[in-house]
């Protein structure tokens, strides 16, 4: 009888095989970053007015401090005090956020992709959403916390008498030097919330409705104009689903979120003192923002990515 060991080259067909399943997860969330950061810096560029208007909607509040009587309100006051661009204020904190903000997003959701779906290519119901949530918690951590908060606290400047913050430089400056590093990562649990259950419900109902579509043929290519209906949808699913977390973030990341003890305390109060329409503040804005953000940013995405995918083996 030959007791000889086996020969360690009959592992290597295991060895290689999962090898070549952790590269090609490393290599599709790599084009995910890619693709996500592109895609981010063009999207925000297009959609940041809408994001400006829902963002000053939820500043305001009732009573004598109340600003605007709606959207057009809000629109036709800042184009006159502060002309067309006013509407652009703050964008370079978004633009500096949104690309590695998506590229965070796009790369974890393929990685975590790469390695939840089965042999024929597909995600199951729970793997959607938890991939999706991944990516949103991801984004959340890395990009989306900081720059929410700063972008907050820039347009909340903007409404003061005086505004303080001359650049982005110099207002981020002034928020660390007043508040630590901590200033700046205000509302990280309620962004978490929001962007990870945002990811769950758009992934879940994009990577759904394309499923639809291919009938079973993974390999059946999707329109980018049907492509950009099912963001649309996915969109609007998200805005109905966590608008009142939008609204607890946005009040906990503003320059007087000093009047609230934590995530509950803000939410109890908005209960309180303004009632249950109040988590709902924005909703129209955010929804026509949101529906074309994601609209457009998936659009983009799945171009660059068909791109990629072409030119970058692997």
């Amino acid at each position: 009888m030959d007791r000889r060991l086996p020969s360690p080259f009959l592992c290597r067909p295991w060895m290689i095989d999962r090898g070549a399943a952790a590269g090609a997860g490393g290599s599709k969330g790599l084009k995910g970053i890619v693709a996500g950061g592109i895609t981010g810096g063009i999207e925000i560029c297009i959609t940041y007015p809408t994001e400006y208007v829902k963002t000053q909607l939820q500043l305001d509040e009732k009573g004598a401090n109340k600003r605007y009587n709606g959207i057009a309100d809000c629109v036709k006051k800042t184009v006159q005090q502060k002309g067309f661009f006013g509407l652009y204020r703050g964008l370079s904190v978004l633009l500096y956020g949104s690309i590695p903000k998506s590229a965070a997003r796009f790369g974890a959701f393929e990685f975590l992709r790469s390695h939840a779906v089965d042999s024929s290519g597909q995600l199951s119901t729970a793997g959607k959403l938890l991939c999706g949530l991944g990516a949103g918690v991801c984004e959340a951590v890395i990009a989306v916390t900081p720059m929410e908060t700063i972008k907050v606290k820039f347009i909340n400047d903007q409404r003061s008498a005086n505004p303080k913050f001359k650049g982005f430089a110099h207002g981020v400056g002034q928020i660390v030097k007043a508040e630590g590093i901590s200033g700046i990562y205000k509302g990280l649990t309620p962004t978490i919330m929001k962007q990870g259950s945002n990811q769950a419900i758009r992934f879940f109902v994009i990577e759904s409705l394309k499923d639809m579509y291919k009938g079973g043929d993974q390999n059946k290519p999707v329109p980018k104009l049907i492509v950009g209906v099912f963001g649309a949808i996915a969109g609007a699913a998200s805005v109905f689903g966590n608008t009142p977390l939008d609204v607890v973030k946005t009040r906990m990341q503003g320059l007087e979120a000093s009047r609230y003890k934590n995530t509950a305390d803000c939410a109890m109060q908005i209960m309180k003192n303004e009632g249950l329409g109040a988590f709902y503040k924005g909703t129209v804005p955010r929804l026509g923002r949101v529906c074309l953000d994601v609209a457009i940013t998936f659009m983009i995405y799945d171009s660059f990515m068909d791109l990629f995918n072409s030119v970058w083996k692997g």
